[in-house]
This record gives C-alpha cells, sequence and structure tokens, in this order.
C-alpha cells in the first residue's frame, strides 16, 4: 500500500527531525542568567530572574538593569506595589512599571 510507505518514510524523517533539534530545545531551557535576552522590559529598564519569596507569595524578586548598564535586584509587594529599596539607581518609575507587569503575569496584581 503506497500511503503506508509514506508514512514509514515520513516517521522516520519526523525522528531525526526531532533528534536534530533536541539540543536547541535544551539550551532554550538554560537560566534567564545564560541568555543574551532580557525577560520583560518597559523602557529603558528590563527585569530578569524573577522569583517568588518562599514566606510571602504576594512578593516577587527580581532583577533590574537599564541601558546604562546599572544593575539591581529588587522585592516587590504585589499587593502594594511597594517597591524595597523605595531609591536606588535604576529609574523607579520604570522599575514600578516592570515589577508591576511582573506581578500581573505571575497571577498576584
Amino acid at each position: 500500500m503506497p500511503g503506508a510507505r509514506w508514512r514509514r518514510a515520513l516517521g522516520s524523517a519526523g525522528l531525526g527531525l526531532a533528534t536534530l533539534l533536541a539540543p536547541l530545545v535544551l539550551l532554550s531551557a538554560w537560566p534567564a542568567a545564560l541568555s543574551a535576552a532580557p525577560g520583560l522590559c518597559v523602557g529603558p529598564v528590563c527585569g530578569d530572574e524573577f522569583t517568588r519569596s518562599a514566606q510571602y507569595h504576594w512578593q516577587l524578586r527580581l532583577k533590574l538593569s537599564d541601558q546604562q548598564g546599572h544593575r539591581e535586584r529588587l522585592v516587590v509587594d504585589c499587593r502594594s506595589g511597594a517597591l524595597s529599596p523605595s531609591q536606588g539607581l535604576v529609574e523607579r518609575g520604570y522599575a514600578g512599571a516592570v515589577a508591576r507587569r511582573a506581578c500581573r503575569l505571575a497571577g498576584e496584581g
């Protein structure tokens, strides 16, 4: 039956393609710290390495960076939108926007 022959040929080609693409899928699953692309950006400020607090589910920890090369770790209370520390090198208006968006994506806002 000609249809069965084509299915076998396509099945073995699919297996070969899956074997070829497996390393790419594994590389894409590495932590954000190892990748070049930022996680979440608003204006000139980008955030990555988002983690939820183990003690308080409404707190998120994130790492922010801006286009001038400033880097900073930040904690945001998703209930009130408060940033800690309240002042730092990264502009707080954009930092707050990144934090609010991260809270919404985490289901806490």
